[in-house]
């Protein structure tokens, strides 16, 4: 096996009676990286995490985290990983410290070296001074590092973070993303799932899961590849559901999106410029006041992948995740 690539899975499956939550996945994450899992809830991500730490075995296929068998030594791969799920782990009853204690206990860890690494958690969470005030009474934000922190108490080279900051605020969000990129430049490596748009970008590489299938897989500017040539245009207009209407009906016209007020549409290769779009918007009767190429974002990704594998959300979600998410809102994914 390549030393280079410390999770390597094959084919991976899993179903629940007739439902398959995760259906023939394969990829492989490097060491040091920060690879991202992207998806709508429901799409399979957590299932696929949950396999990868020891958690649930696969129905079919094979996955191994550091050389170690998830399938014949789950055991082992949780010595191996640090775990983040994504509803909240801690014992919000039991203070700070006793949270902290308590899971240093279930790694192992005593005498100076448990004694380094509480001042590691308590530090890196920025709760030194606060180390008995109860878990209940933290913010969403504070909790999340605090989780983090126990995760990696036993100093673990790969971490499994399963959608860590849902429910927190901006900068919460913010302030967790430098950490995650400190664990990745201190050579831990990372596999987070996420539904927010702006946390894929800043993966070394992202793939998209859907409908419990692997949609497509790459670095941010390869996923973005896919439009080299098929222009995007962003057209503004005061009638925005009649100038889809209008663009739906051009042969030129891939499909279109909408995006708040504006509509998105991708061109055929070759067949069109802007200017013939924005007469026969004009011959239509639809008034333009912006038309101009843009450059792909990934939700125009992210929405081309799914209309791609013409593959419809999974109506129920017996893996433990929750129902598909609603429509895309600030930066989230939708299915």
């Amino acid at each position: 096996m390549d030393p280079g690539r410390v999770i390597v899975v094959d084919r991976l499956t899993r179903r629940f009676g007739r439902f398959v939550a995760v259906n023939d996945v394969t990829f492989d994450v490097r060491r040091g990286e920060v690879f991202g899992f992207l998806g709508a809830n429901g799409a399979g991500k957590s299932t696929t995490i949950r396999m990868l730490c020891g958690l649930l075995k696969p129905t079919a296929g094979k996955a191994t985290i550091d050389g170690i068998d998830v399938g014949s030594d789950p055991e082992g791969v949780k010595r191996r990983i640090g775990y983040m799920s994504q509803r909240f782990s801690l014992y919000e009853l039991l203070t700070v410290d006793q949270n902290i204690r308590f899971y240093s206990g279930l790694y192992g860890l005593t005498g100076q070296r448990l004694e380094a690494r509480r001042r590691f958690a308590l530090e890196m969470a920025g709760l030194a001074g606060r180390e008995h005030e109860l878990t209940k009474n933290l913010s969403g934000g504070w909790r999340q590092r605090l989780a983090l922190g126990c995760a990696l108490l036993h100093e673990p080279p790969i971490v499994f973070l399963d959608e860590p900051t849902g429910g927190v605020d901006p900068v919460s969000r913010r302030d967790f993303w430098r950490l995650i990129d400190d664990l990745s430049h201190g050579g831990t490596t990372v596999l987070v799932t996420t539904h927010y748009l702006d946390e894929a970008e800043r993966c070394d590489r992202v793939a998209i899961i859907h409908a419990g299938r692997l949609a497509a897989l790459g670095a941010i500017p390869e996923l973005k590849a896919t439009f080299r040539t098929r222009p995007i245009l962003e057209i503004r207009s005061p009638n925005p559901v009649a100038a889809m209407e209008q663009l739906d009906g051009l042969p030129s016209v891939e499909k279109t999106s909408l995006f708040g007020t504006t509509v998105h549409a991708v061109l055929h290769e070759g067949q069109a410029t802007p200017q013939d779009v924005q007469q026969a918007l004009a011959r239509g009767g639809v008034e333009v006041t912006a038309l101009h190429v843009i450059q792909p974002s990934l939700e125009d990704v992210f929405l081309d992948v799914v209309d791609r594998e013409h593959i419809p959300p999974p109506r129920e979600a017996r893996s433990g995740e929750t129902s598909p998410a609603p429509k895309a809102k600030a930066g989230k994914v939708a299915s």
